[in-house]
């Protein structure tokens, strides 16, 4: 039988964003902006900062949430489903792909401290698909903490950095984006950084008032953009917390029913990561015995299978 640390198992009912905050209305102020942004983020900022078991699933998909909205500000065509195939399916130690690697970058983002330094810097540039030498990251690691330094309202250091970088690289967007939610998890001082921003790049937060072109990193109005972005934003990462949490309750209160050996790392899996294969083998585990304890959970509603397909399938709350 898997035995659960109760301080872990114990739910923790997520916040919402404030009704009157996501309320749709001509063009905000600046100030009233502002005010909405902190608003939802004061009630991120609760759940961020509490934890839960199913924290890692939590910042995961939503790290898949940005890389969707990445391949199409990278010129690519993949979805969902494509990225998680490229992450999940792949050899161990394999090549993900361009796309892959993307969702990689925005992975890493989601699983480390919010802490910048020219060797991090370079891995992600690289995971972007972008070329920068050692000593611009070196200045772009000192922007950083400058920002830190000035103690910047966190939507406006955010917006700051993603305006840096497209300053000193116009075709570095996808790393001014990653960027700004870095910056955003310092000013917050968050374990781990939530990502955000990135989805909502082509919503219509960021078009320029009558439907115009989209408002880009430094441009008029950009600041004003990303409070409402956060808004959004905030808005659709409580969502989700709430279903993470009510599948994850579900998924916890079965595992007394679970004989399986290894069944405990898969159930730490599926806390942690958006999709777990539905093929892993572990030291515990072999793939038929996976296989067997996936159907058992599916059986149980405990878990979802997520590619839709009979074999190579993928599984996740």
């Amino acid at each position: 039988m898997i035995r659960l640390d109760p301080a872990t198992a114990n739910s923790v009912a997520p916040p919402t964003v404030p009704a009157w905050a996501l309320a749709a209305g001509g063009g905000p102020s600046d100030a009233d902006a502002a005010f909405r942004a902190g608003a939802a983020l004061g009630a991120l900022d609760t759940l961020a900062g509490a934890q839960p078991a199913w924290a890692g699933a939590w910042r995961q998909r939503r790290a898949l949430n940005c890389a969707v909205a990445s391949m199409r500000l990278a010129g690519r065509s993949e979805d969902a489903a494509a990225l998680r195939d490229a992450w999940h399916l792949r050899p161990a130690g394999a090549d993900p792909g361009p796309a892959g690697a993307i969702l990689g970058a925005w992975r890493q983002l989601a699983a480390q401290p919010p802490i910048a330094n020219a060797d991090r810097l370079e891995k992600i540039v690289g995971q972007l698909g972008l070329h920068w030498d050692g000593a611009a990251l070196a200045d772009l690691c000192t922007e950083i903490e400058k920002l830190a330094e000035s103690q910047r309202p966190a939507p406006f250091a955010a917006a700051a950095i993603a305006a840096r970088v497209v300053a000193i690289r116009p075709d570095a967007e996808l790393l001014a984006w990653w960027l700004a939610d870095l910056v955003l998890a310092q000013s917050f001082r968050w374990p781990r950084p939530l990502p955000l921003l990135m989805s909502q790049v082509f919503s219509p937060t960021f078009r320029a008032e009558g439907g115009g072109k989209r408002i880009r990193p430094g441009e008029k109005n950009f600041e004003r953009a990303v409070c409402g972005a956060l808004v959004q934003a905030a808005a659709v990462a409580c969502r989700l917390a709430a279903e993470l949490s009510r599948r994850a309750e579900k998924l916890l209160s079965v595992t007394p029913k679970l004989r399986a050996k290894g069944a405990g790392d898969v159930i730490f899996l599926l806390l942690n990561e958006d999709a777990v294969s539905g093929s892993l083998v572990t030291k515990n585990l072999s793939r038929f015995a996976a296989r067997r304890l996936f159907e058992r959970l599916q059986q149980l509603e405990a878990v979802r299978e997520l590619s839709g397909r009979p074999s190579f399938r993928l599984f996740g709350l």
